[in-house]
């Protein structure tokens, strides 16, 4: 399998966080969500794929001797050619345009940024997000802001797009128009998506894959479908909970009418009943659960 990110045991130690180990690819031609708490590292790994910031280089010899290395688009994240920086798209959650300028301003400008900048795919989505031309950026909404960011990233021919809480703070109107545009964008299997949320109703309903991060650990990375069919929501008493395998229970919380417990379905033996968990779910109980 071809892969549009590769992250094989990248670590960044600061004072007060360390992301510790971490290994997940984003297939070519699909979209992962990377999910997970505020301050679990989700910016952090997206700065590095962008060569924003370096991990920490991991080498050794011998068969078990672990090695550190961060592709993206075939490249080394750390040093990746112009050209390769223009295959992609970065959206991050502040938008990073002077706010004095107007559309008309951006769009000049970046023909002389980007080689492949196409102004008529620009004019398109500018017109599909109903953003004023002529109006300063200062006095966009917030999701007026993000449209013209995600615009910006998909108007320079991208193969892979990296988007930061794109839909955040968002209502649910905007919100689902910008979905949209990813699906379309990604029905070119040469097209990719790296998109981190807490909203994950939003990546529910979008993603191919999803990644769960916990203070600077990958807890899961699978496809989303066998994620939402091989997990769900037991509940039982707490003796029943003791009758149950250890190893199929990835957390559980009490509460007044017995025990609710985030299970893998095909270890469960008996006569239970499992609702079906979503990655809301699979999130807080392999987070918040004891």
């Amino acid at each position: 399998m071809e892969y549009a990110i590769n992250a094989v045991n990248i670590t960044k130690k600061y004072k007060d966080f360390k992301l510790d180990n971490v290994n997940f690819q984003v297939p070519k031609g699909s979209i992962m969500g990377l999910i997970g708490e505020n301050g679990a590292g989700k910016t952090t790994l997206i700065k590095l794929i962008l060569g924003l910031q370096k991990y920490e280089m991991i080498s050794g010899s011998g068969i078990n001797a672990k090695k550190s290395s961060l592709t993206v688009l075939g490249h080394d994240s750390q040093k990746l050619p112009a050209l390769v920086k223009e295959d992609i798209g970065a959206v991050l959650d502040d938008c990073c345009f002077p706010e004095n300028l107007n559309l008309l301003h951006i769009g000049r400008i970046m023909k002389d940024i980007y080689t492949k900048w196409d102004m008529s795919s620009y004019n398109h989505y500018i017109e599909y997000f109903n953003l004023p031309e002529k109006k300063a950026i200062k006095e966009f909404s917030k999701g007026m802001k993000m449209k013209l960011s995600i615009a910006v990233a998909l108007s320079h021919n991208a193969k892979l797009l990296i988007l930061d809480e794109p839909t955040s703070g968002l209502d649910p109107v905007v919100r689902d128009e910008i979905l949209d545009v990813f699906m379309d964008f990604i029905q070119d299997e040469e097209h990719s998506i790296l998109i981190s949320s807490h909203i994950t109703s939003d990546l529910e309903k979008i993603c191919d894959y999803i990644t769960f991060i916990n203070n600077g650990s990958i807890l899961l990375s699978s496809v989303k479908d066998d994620l939402l069919s091989d997990f769900g929501i037991l509940k039982c008493t707490q003796e029943e909970l003791k009758q149950i395998d250890s190893s199929a229970i990835r957390g559980y919380k009490r509460n007044s009418f017995g025990v609710s417990a985030l299970v893998e379905k095909q270890k469960i033996h008996g006569d239970f009943i499992i609702d079906p968990a979503s990655l809301e779910d699979i999130l807080l109980y392999s987070v918040r659960g004891k």
